[in-house]
C-alpha cells in the first residue's frame, strides 16, 4: 500500500476545506441554527413531544444525517470530478498508484470533512436542546459508516457525471427528497398506514432510524435492520466502484 500517495491525495483534498472555512464549516452551523429556529421553535410549539422526546431534541439525529449525507456526496463528487474536468486526474491514473489507493484518498478526505461537520452540528445542537446519547459508540459507528458510504456514492457520481449539471442531479433530486421523506423531522408512526408502508421502502429511513436509536433508544425499525441496511448499501457502493475501475467506464474516456 502506497501510504505516501494516499496521504498526498488526502492532504490535497482536506486543504480545500482549510481554504474555504466559511463554506465548509460556518455554513453548516448557520443552516443547523436556522433549522432549529424554524422546526424546533415554530413547529415545536405545536408538537411538544414525539415518542416522549422533546421535538427539538428529536430532530437532531435527522438534521445531522441530512447534513452529512449531502456533504459526503457533494465533497466526494466534486473532489473527483474537478480533476477529471481540468485533466489532472489522468496524470493521477498514470502515476504508480493503484485504484484502491485513489479511492481511499478521495473518499477518506470527503468522509473526514463530513464527520467533522456532523460533530460540529452535534455540538451546535447542544446550545439549543438538551441532548442525551444513550449509546455513544454506536452513534459514532453510524456516523462514520454513513459518511464513508455516501462519500463512496458521491465518488461514483463524480466519475459518471459528464458535466456540472449531472453532478448536482442525484443529490438534489434523489438524496435530498429521500432524506426529508425518511423520518428526519417526524416519526413514521405519525403517518397513515398506507404512507407508513411506502416509507419503509425508503433506504434512508433505516439509517436515520438506527442513528436516532443510538441517542434515545427509540426507532421506527430495529437497530439490527438499520446496521444491515447501511452495510448492504456500503458493499453495493464498493461493488459499483470496483466495476467502474475494472471496466474504465467514464474513467479512461
Amino acid at each position: 500500500m502506497n501510504w505516501q500517495a494516499i496521504r498526498a491525495i488526502y492532504t490535497s483534498e482536506m486543504g480545500r476545506t482549510v481554504r474555504t472555512p466559511l463554506q465548509s464549516l460556518v455554513s453548516p452551523v448557520i443552516s443547523t441554527s436556522l433549522y432549529f429556529v424554524v422546526f424546533g421553535s415554530a413547529i415545536g410549539n405545536r408538537i411538544q413531544q414525539v415518542e416522549g422526546i422533546e421535538y427539538g431534541a428529536f430532530i437532531v439525529p435527522g438534521l445531522i444525517m441530512l447534513t452529512i449525507m449531502m456533504q459526503s456526496v457533494s465533497n466526494a463528487s466534486f473532489g473527483i470530478y474537478f480533476p477529471k474536468f481540468i485533466g489532472t486526474f489522468y496524470e493521477l491514473l498514470s502515476a504508480p498508484i493503484t485504484y484502491l489507493e485513489i479511492v481511499i484518498g478521495f473518499v477518506g478526505a470527503a468522509a473526514t470533512k463530513s464527520l467533522v461537520i456532523g460533530l460540529i452540528i452535534l455540538a451546535t445542537a447542544a446550545f439549543f436542546v438538551e441532548l442525551r446519547i444513550a449509546h455513544p459508540v454506536l452513534m459514532l459507528s453510524f456516523l462514520v459508516l454513513t459518511c464513508v458510504t455516501f462519500a463512496l456514492l458521491g465518488f461514483i457520481i463524480g466519475i459518471v457525471a459528464r458535466n456540472f449539471e449531472q453532478l448536482q442531479l442525484v443529490p438534489l433530486l434523489v438524496v435530498t427528497p429521500l432524506v426529508f421523506l425518511g423520518g428526519s423531522f417526524y416519526s413514521v408512526a405519525m403517518l397513515p398506514p398506507f404512507w407508513q408502508t411506502v416509507t419503509h421502502f425508503n433506504p434512508v429511513l433505516y439509517l436515520i432510524s438506527g442513528f436516532r436509536w443510538s441517542f434515545y433508544e427509540v426507532s421506527d425499525v430495529g437497530v439490527g435492520v438499520s446496521l444491515a441496511a447501511i452495510a448492504l448499501f456500503l458493499f453495493a457502493c464498493l461493488a459499483v466502484t470496483w466495476w467502474l475501475f475494472r471496466t474504465g467506464y467514464r474513467i479512461k474516456s
